[in-house]
């Protein structure tokens, strides 16, 4: 006797699905290893010849700054934060310090070759700031004469 062999539908789409599913997996992984290097990598290790454990320290480098920045980025942009903060005000600081440097400098000079007799000191710091900001009032003060 002869047994008609009897299949069922549902069967059927599952084990279509599965072949598309096998298939899939396999054109997925071909795709993955078809995938063109990077142009760091194609110019560095394949035409110039760099040793591979140079590519192997770069991507393990990568891979952990990748998780340091994912991890850290509170702390990163506070540091950005206050390196820029710092950028932006150096100048004013350093303009800052050189007038006051120009002024110590100007008093000291007053003080040494001008006559000051009668002359407080905050008139001798006026007239050192005014002679650094391009005040000419110091060469009215007589010199001394030795």
């Amino acid at each position: 006797m002869n047994k008609k062999e009897t299949t069922n539908p549902k069967e059927l789409k599952n084990q279509n699905y599965e072949a598309k599913k096998m298939n899939n997996t396999t054109s997925n992984l071909k795709k993955k290893k078809d995938k063109d290097l990077p142009w760091w990598v194609e110019l560095l290790f394949v035409q110039i010849g760099l040793p591979d454990k140079f590519l192997i320290k770069i991507l393990k480098a990568q891979k952990t700054s990748k998780e340091f920045i994912k991890n850290e980025k509170k702390s990163i942009i506070i540091f950005l934060f206050v390196i820029t903060t710092l950028a932006y005000f150096y100048p004013v600081i350093k303009h800052a310090k050189n007038k006051l440097d120009c002024e110590a400098i100007a008093k000291k000079y007053i003080i040494k070759n001008k006559n000051t007799i009668g002359i407080n000191n905050r008139e001798i710091k006026m007239l050192s700031t005014n002679f650094c900001y391009g005040g000419e009032e110091i060469y009215e003060i007589e010199n001394l004469k030795n």
